[in-house]
């Protein structure tokens, strides 16, 4: 279904995006950054907060490395500022990277079993099906977080893949 080249080619994507975000929330208010405004999660910082929890858990499932403490509703708060929520961001961007150019075609092909807390139950699942559902779940919530920007009045960033420059 996806192949290795894939999962390279969306971490790279990934990375291209959220230095792009970080770009522009540095330079917003920080009650524009907090403001609650009806999205899923509430508000944009809540937003990343639960994307890159997201994240941590997908990646503690493909990696066996570390997840994050608690569930979904927890998983807003999972960082007190937008410059600890940064540190984190570059780190786990770079674990993504590391894990997509180390996986196997052959794992992809596979499957996963895990405890979903969202499900309440364990799944299995092909790899490939989760694979893509953990890069199309970035996809999804960054849209929000565009839209809850230009809201607040602030430029978006550029989100169409095929303009992401070549050096990512």
């Amino acid at each position: 279904m996806i192949s290795r080249d894939y999962c390279i080619l969306m971490a790279k994507y990934n990375r291209w995006q959220n230095m792009q975000l970080e770009r522009v929330l540095q330079n917003l208010d920080k009650d524009e950054l907090m403001k609650e405004r009806g999205a899923f999660f509430g508000s944009i910082f809540k937003t990343i907060n639960h994307l890159c929890w997201g994240d941590q858990m997908w990646m503690g499932r493909f990696d066996g490395g570390p997840a994050p403490e608690g569930g979904i509703k927890g998983s807003v708060e999972l960082f007190p500022t937008l410059a600890t929520w940064s540190a984190e961001r570059f780190r786990l961007d770079g674990r993504i990277r590391l894990w997509a150019e180390k996986v196997h075609n052959v794992e992809l092909a596979g499957t996963l079993t895990w405890y979903s807390g969202a499900a309440g139950r364990e799944v299995t699942k092909p790899m490939g099906v989760v694979v893509t559902h953990f890069f199309n779940h970035q996809t999804h919530h960054r849209g929000q977080i565009h839209a809850m920007l230009t809201a607040a009045g602030a430029e978006a960033p550029v989100s169409d893949l095929f303009l992401m420059p070549e050096t990512f």
